[in-house]
């Protein structure tokens, strides 16, 4: 059983229907009728007025937000473990134009505005230093913990103070929500998210995500940049169809309640062995490289995470029947 990353999950049924209906001759790029609903369907999810654009990635999702929100000469303050700085290639420079990312430090890889606001603080306000335009957070971190709608808010009002952008990674932006019960309004604009990046593809999806502008000023020139970076798919109703089959029912919301409770059933058997709460659908335990041997030998894929450590990650598929046995083994260790 591989339990590498919900990247590698299988694709919904659902979404593969809706790739087959929208098989159909339509208006070409983001012409066509399925894209013309986005705005209207997240508005709806959000209860307030956005404009939505899809993209086949999240890393595409992340720096295009971040390019209408920071110019060249500017930086981003994020986490030091943030996914935009550990593992997109320099992606948030090139659609930038250049403009730094200001790493900050905090437990299970989240922000605190204590921290966000000594570092805004010792910055000098003149030419000789990079002044910050954003603060982006992810949710859940990359540590699998959950920011609450509180806690988002009490970052913002540190960047409306200071007139910067609020970009939210929302990669497992669904295991969130079902952890925390709260609608997607309260995580997000209601707490002064500006941009967010709802991620899909970790959730069941196959090849589309969607870019939320909660402040629709900073999409309009989003338009020219997503051509410009080559996401403008010339068959945008493929994608346009992967998020809203996602969006009906609420099939996000239920894949990532899917993904989470597995993650549970793990956590009860690590006990002490955890390093983080799990909070969303990863798992960070302790396991010497003997155990992580045994573990798969008995067939279990997962990442080593640094000296004596492992991530496992549940998806939407994962059964509680699929994930039993491994937490059996882990127990038993």
């Amino acid at each position: 059983m591989r339990f590498f990353s919900d990247n590698a999950a299988s694709v919904h049924p659902k979404l593969l229907d809706s790739l087959a209906a929208a098989n159909a001759a339509d208006t070409a790029y983001d012409g066509d009728a399925l894209s013309a609903q986005l705005n209207a369907a997240f508005s709806d999810l959000f209860g307030t007025e956005v404009e939505a654009l899809w993209v086949a990635t999240g890393t595409a999702a992340n720096c295009l937000a971040l390019a209408a929100m920071c110019p060249a000469h500017q930086g981003v303050i994020c986490h030091r473990e943030a996914h935009i700085e550990q593992d997109e290639a320099g992606a948030p420079g090139f659609f930038t134009g250049g403009a730094k990312l200001m790493l900050l430090d905090g437990a299970g890889a989240k922000l605190s505005p204590e921290v966000v606001e000594a570092h805004c603080a010792a910055i000098r306000d003149d030419v000789h230093q990079v002044q910050p335009a954003a603060v982006s957070i992810t949710n859940a971190s990359e540590y699998g913990m959950v920011y609450h709608p509180d806690e988002v808010s009490a970052l913002s009002d540190i960047c409306k103070a200071r007139g910067l952008g609020l970009h939210m990674d929302g990669a497992r932006f669904a295991n969130a929500v079902a952890t925390l019960g709260c609608s997607p309004a309260e995580l997000t604009w209601q707490a002064g998210v500006d941009a967010l990046s709802f991620g899909f593809v970790k959730n069941g999806g196959m090849g589309a995500e969607a870019l939320i502008f909660f402040d629709r000023e900073l999409a309009a020139d989003t338009h020219y940049r997503r051509k410009r970076a080559g996401h403008l798919q010339s068959k945008g109703r493929f994608l346009a169809a992967q998020i809203l089959a996602m969006l009906e029912n609420d099939l996000w919301l239920d894949n990532a309640r899917a993904a989470n409770s597995g993650a549970q059933i793990i956590a009860a058997a690590a006990g002490d062995r955890l390093i983080y709460p799990v909070e969303a659908n990863e798992i960070f335990i302790r396991l010497s490289a003997d155990e992580a041997a045994k573990l798969r030998r008995i067939g279990y894929d997962f990442y080593d995470w640094g000296d004596g450590q492992a991530r496992l990650v549940t998806s939407w598929n994962h059964s509680a029947d699929d994930i039993r046995p491994l937490a059996e083994a882990i127990a038993s260790l």
